[in-house]
């Protein structure tokens, strides 16, 4: 179904506010999925590898499309939505490609350089790794906040040239403007989110530290204390840009959007404590990316009351509506907001 059939996302009860379903979407522990994957190493053009983990449908009728997940920051097959939508799509007849980032997951080792929100060039490479193993199957790529951005600055790199067999997109909680979205971690009470994000990449990079003598060579103290810092004095020089506003500038898939020819969705709540809803306004969408801001969800949070489908995870379930109607007709740069 189009977006505009889409059923309004109502917030479960308990979990009004988009702070409550951000954590409530993180802590995301009620089922184990069990790991049946295929794994694939993909190999990158500057010598890094990343790993893709192919989870094939139980279904023969409906294996023609493939859809290539990409995970958040620091994400990795293993992030609990990836699993779930995975396991929702394969049971609806779909193959999917569950990617993780440079230098996470089972490609930890397998990667020098670190993994950025800019990094559309490992997209591009898992595009291409797919149509290699399956060269008649059209590929939907759907990533998550920070694979959100990834994917959609690969959309509007790509624009009407041809790469694999992709054709389709989607953009889950996207920071489309990196620097407004880090400076909004800068404030109370997002810096905890910051401070959250911060610690994880931390703890990243005094791991990778132990193997890679590029990160040993920058001086860790005083530790950086917001992610602008980290990314000002790690990810900045490490990835080849001159400073962290030059990374921003060159990694933010926002000056791409309108470039954006094959037909995409993007998804976005208005109270989503990480990503600020003004950078969706201020946008130049393409005519064929269809944009949805709903009322709240949180950040990839989204549980919503019962009822509505088969689980309250009603993030799942329209980006499986979406994949599934994919062979209907697109609906013209459509703007819809949820109600609830």
């Amino acid at each position: 179904m189009s977006i505009e059939h889409f059923p309004p996302f109502r917030p479960h009860p308990l979990i009004p506010g988009g702070h409550a379903q951000t954590l409530a979407g993180f802590y995301d522990r009620v089922k184990r999925f069990p790991y049946r994957a295929q794994r694939h190493e993909v190999l990158l053009e500057d010598g890094d590898a990343l790993v893709l983990h192919e989870d094939s449908s139980s279904r023969s009728d409906r294996e023609d499309r493939i859809v290539l997940l990409v995970p958040g920051l620091g994400g990795s097959f293993r992030s609990p939505f990836m699993a779930r939508i995975a396991g929702k799509l394969n049971a609806s007849g779909f193959r999917t490609f569950r990617m993780d980032l440079r230098g996470c997951g089972s490609g930890y080792r397998l990667a020098r350089l670190p993994g950025h929100a800019g990094r559309s060039e490992d997209t591009t490479a898992a595009v291409r790794k797919i149509a290699h193993l399956y060269p008649h199957c059209p590929v939907t790529a759907v990533g998550f906040s920070m694979g959100a951005n990834i994917v959609l600055k690969m959309l509007g790199e790509t624009g009407c040239n041809s790469l694999g067999h992709l054709d389709s997109g989607v953009g889950v909680a996207p920071p489309i403007d990196l620097l407004t979205c880090s400076q909004r971690m800068l404030r109370l009470p997002y810096r905890l989110y910051g401070d959250a994000f911060l610690s994880g990449l931390l703890r990243e990079i005094k791991r990778r530290g132990r193997f890679i003598e590029e990160i040993r060579k920058i001086p860790i103290s005083p530790l950086p204390k917001t992610v602008m810092e980290f990314d000002n004095r790690f990810t900045a020089p490490l990835s080849g840009f001159l400073d962290v506003n030059d990374y921003y500038e060159q990694s933010s898939s926002g000056p791409l959007l309108a470039r954006i020819k094959l037909r995409s969705l993007v998804l976005a709540a208005r109270d989503d404590p990480v990503i600020p809803v003004s950078i969706f306004k201020a946008a130049d969408f393409s005519s064929s990316t269809e944009v949805l801001i709903t009322n709240h969800g949180g950040h990839i949070g989204y549980v919503g009351v019962a009822g509505v489908d088969a689980d309250r995870r009603w993030l799942d379930w329209r980006i499986l509506d979406w994949v599934q109607n994919l062979s209907a007709p697109p609906t013209t740069g459509a703007m819809g907001e949820g109600s609830s």
